[in-house]
């Protein structure tokens, strides 16, 4: 499964319920803290995602990273999918 339109889509999903729209397309450069999302909205969006993909890559990992791009965010995912 190619898991990268799944997690747009969703990221989408999640901007919206917060009320929030992004005034410029979600490219992989794209910085997080600057998509509309607050840090409650980012732990909703994990946690819908580990509903839809079956995984945390988050809980997964040693060390904990702290992605500042959607591009960062998407390799994490991409990094620990268990499919891979």
């Amino acid at each position: 499964m190619e898991i990268e339109p799944v997690i747009r889509q969703t990221f989408a999903e999640v901007l919206e319920s917060a009320g929030q729209t992004m005034s410029t397309p979600l490219t992989h450069e794209s910085v997080l803290l600057r998509t509309g999302l607050d840090s409650l909205g980012f732990a909703i969006l994990v946690a819908r995602l580990e509903e839809t993909l079956g995984y945390d890559p988050f809980v997964l990992m040693t060390t904990p990273v702290y992605p500042q791009t959607f591009g960062e965010f998407l390799a994490i995912y991409q990094q620990f999918n268990p499919i891979n």
